[in-house]
């Protein structure tokens, strides 16, 4: 992606946000007050699901200016288990308001040779299996999430804490999320992923050693029942990343949009 398409997206995350702040809070601060509520509980349905995923993410790599995916969805969501593609999670207890899940999730990152002639010479950054715990707690419309995953395939032997908080906001049958968050890398991940070796050193690679990192990120997803019998679901997050990942000879950004969209339908 060149950087007048990057910052075109980039102006239209920010916009997106802004409306989402500055139009739909106080919207929803009046419908609250309307004498018709609707609920907010929504009715979990279970079973079998199938469908189909589309994500893309501008990278901070050299040369390597986008990651494109699309991923075919079998999935199944049940009282504890919920399988969704690559992604698993099963909760293992509740107390009162707080649900604690082990989950098992992939971590999409890293390059080979061909993703950019500025890797020549580099060994391959492999993508991983993150496993871990999640904390969840909702009041009301708020939710906060606390979860620590580490790296299962000895890819990096690093692992990420990330903390978020989020708000849902109903309008009749479309949800809307913003959340914030930030994640902390320790400096095995960020090494592997972002650290030349000696080995690698060429005339424009100088080495580096990946220090721990702390990144913050704003998102927003909104989803609906309203499509082709399904459930449509729309994320989108801006990333900002640590100094000690972007004062790599690797990176030549400091932040990453990313866009997913995904639908799926009960069996």
């Amino acid at each position: 992606m060149h950087s007048s398409d990057q910052n075109q997206m980039n102006t239209i995350f920010h916009k997106t946000l802004l409306f989402i702040f500055v139009i739909i809070f106080p919207l929803s601060s009046s419908v609250a007050k309307e004498p018709v509520k609707m609920s907010k509980k929504t009715t979990k349905i279970t079973g079998f699901l199938y469908g189909l995923g589309f994500s893309t993410s501008n990278q901070i790599y050299k040369g390597y200016n986008q990651r494109t995916m699309l991923l075919p969805l079998i999935g199944y969501q049940g009282e504890n288990l919920t399988l969704f593609g690559p992604f698993i999670s099963y909760k293992i207890k509740t107390f009162n308001k707080l649900k604690v899940s082990v989950k098992l999730s992939p971590r999409f990152q890293g390059f080979n040779a061909s993703d950019s002639d500025f890797f020549q010479g580099m060994k391959e950054r492999k993508s991983s299996m993150d496993a871990g715990i999640d904390l969840t707690y909702k009041q009301d419309d708020w939710q906060i999430n606390i979860s620590s995953m580490f790296d299962i395939l000895n890819r990096s032997n690093g692992y990420e804490i990330k903390s978020a908080v989020s708000r849902m906001y109903r309008f009749g049958p479309v949800f809307v999320q913003p959340s914030a968050s930030v994640s902390f890398l320790d400096s095995r991940m960020v090494n592997y992923y972002y650290g030349v070796s000696e080995s690698e050193i060429n005339p424009q690679r100088t080495a580096y050693l990946g220090q721990k990192s702390q990144n913050i990120a704003l998102g927003l997803s909104i989803s609906t029942p309203l499509f082709l019998g399904g459930y449509t679901r729309l994320n989108i997050e801006h990333l900002w990343f640590d100094a000690n990942i972007t004062n790599s000879p690797l990176v030549e950004g400091n932040s990453s949009l990313s866009l997913q969209l995904f639908f799926t339908r009960n069996f």
